[in-house]
């Protein structure tokens, strides 16, 4: 069973994810927690040290490609192993990204992403963007504003391929949101979920 998760920075992704593999292995069962991350906080660190701002094509382009090889390499793996597969990210965030700062979708990734085996469920883990930031600052690891926060949260929405997501209130308690995710994975099919 593959368990893709998408969402805004924030909305705590990687958390549910570990946190859904921790708990499915502590149950004795077979669980594989792939990251595909696009090295947005490094890039962003490193432009901050450096006084410098990328240019938006340019840093595009670097995360594009290292998300893009991270979902190759991911899908591999995943196709060797039997059990609960969950991926913190996939292309969808990328393409989201790329709306939320006015750039083309592109034809690459939609087809990759029409070619690629389907998940069993893409859960967007949906929190309000004024939540997440207080997560990130509090955090302390990278930096976002409020208004890029908001611009990819319309973007995820926009997208042709949101209906067809999982919607999970992530405002709620992490472990919270834990035991709603492990219950869409346990029921694989699941209309929209809220606190």
């Amino acid at each position: 069973m593959l368990i893709v998760l998408t969402g805004i920075d924030g909305s705590g992704k990687s958390t549910a994810a570990r946190a859904l593999v921790s708990a499915a292995q502590a149950e004795g069962r077979n669980a594989l927690l792939l990251s595909n991350h696009a090295g947005r906080r490094s890039m962003s660190l490193l432009a901050q040290r450096l006084g410098i701002q990328w240019p938006r094509r340019l840093a595009d382009a670097a995360e594009t490609t290292l998300r893009l090889v991270n979902v190759l390499i991911s899908h591999a793996k995943a196709s060797r192993f039997e059990g609960l597969v969950v991926m913190d990210r996939h292309l969808h965030c990328q393409l989201a990204l790329r709306t939320a700062k006015g750039l083309p979708r592109g034809r690459l990734l939609p087809w990759l992403l029409s070619v690629l085996p389907a998940p069993d469920a893409v859960v967007h883990l949906d929190v309000e963007p004024a939540s997440a930031h207080q997560r990130i600052v509090a955090r302390g690891t990278d930096m976002e504003t409020l208004e890029d926060l908001e611009a990819l949260r319309a973007a995820y929405r926009s997208m042709p391929e949101f209906p067809g997501f999982v919607p999970l209130d992530a405002d709620c308690p992490p472990a919270e949101v834990v035991a709603r995710l492990a219950w869409i994975v346990g029921k694989e099919t699941a209309a929209a979920v809220s606190c």
